[in-house]
Parts: structure tokens; C-alpha cells; sequence
């Protein structure tokens, strides 16, 4: 199986998902593709699973890829879903962003390059991460036997 390409002709790494601009505009909402395509933020206090409190996993809202475990999710008084883990060590891809004047690192699905948030080295332990994640670029997923 030959590896897929992206809009810029380059051959995508094996097991990425690449699809073109319109094929994301169509299967995503405006909000998710301003987020997820785009960069794009939510407003604090705003999205569907910041203050989420289920059992279950977190996955990305492009490509279905387990991002986050419902045990690693903790408040953190920022407004956005909050993790100390990904849900495995492949999950995720951290690219360094200077946007904004500032620097900081970004969070990537390391399956569709969907951006998701950015990471901050002042999380809880074990970890002392806190991933800040869009609420609009994730789904929850119940556990099996748990409530939805």
C-alpha cells in the first residue's frame, strides 16, 4: 500500500489520515473545523466537555484516535477539558508554537494532525503536564458499561 499524500505533494507517514480541505469542511462542523484545521481556539467556559465528568475516553473529533482517559481529565480552572496523560505515548505530536508572542507547545492527534490544544509544564502529578484541550476537537466516548 503506498503512503497517501497531502495538499502539498508530500507523501503522508503510514497510518496518518490525510484528507483534502472540503472532505474535513464536510465532515466537521464550522467550530470544529475553525478549531481542528485551523488552529482555532474556543472560548473559555464554553465547550460541551469542559466541565465532563464521565467515565470513559476522549477521542479525536477528526479521526476517532483515543486521546485521552477519563482517570487522567482534571479541573483546572482554566475553562478548557484539562489532562495530565495522553491516553497512550503515540497518541499525541508536540510542535514548538511561537504565535502570539508567546511560546508554547502545541498538541497534535499524531493520527490527522487535527490540532487540539497546547500542553503547560504545570499540571497535577504524576506527570506535572496539563494538556488544554478544545472541547471542539474531541468526543466522548462512554466506557463499556458506563452511562453516555
Amino acid at each position: 500500500m503506498a503512503p497517501s499524500s497531502n495538499s502539498s505533494g508530500l507523501a503522508a507517514a503510514p497510518g496518518k489520515i490525510v484528507k483534502s480541505d472540503a472532505e474535513w469542511r464536510a465532515q466537521l462542523t464550522e467550530e470544529q473545523y475553525r478549531v481542528t484545521r485551523h488552529g482555532g481556539t474556543e472560548c473559555a467556559f464554553t465547550g460541551a466537555l469542559w466541565e465532563d465528568h464521565r467515565d470513559g475516553v476522549y477521542r479525536c473529533i477528526c479521526c476517532d484516535a483515543a486521546l485521552f482517559d477519563s482517570h487522567t481529565k482534571f479541573e483546572s480552572g482554566t475553562g478548557w477539558p484539562s489532562f495530565f496523560n495522553p491516553a497512550g505515548p503515540t497518541a499525541l505530536e508536540m510542535i514548538e508554537d511561537r504565535s502570539y508572542g508567546m511560546r508554547r507547545v502545541e498538541v497534535r492527534c499524531a493520527r490527522c494532525d487535527a490540532h487540539l490544544g497546547h500542553v503547560f509544564p504545570d499540571g497535577p502529578k504524576p506527570t506535572g503536564q496539563r494538556y488544554c484541550i478544545n472541547s471542539a476537537a474531541l468526543k466522548f466516548t462512554p466506557r463499556d458499561g458506563a452511562a453516555g
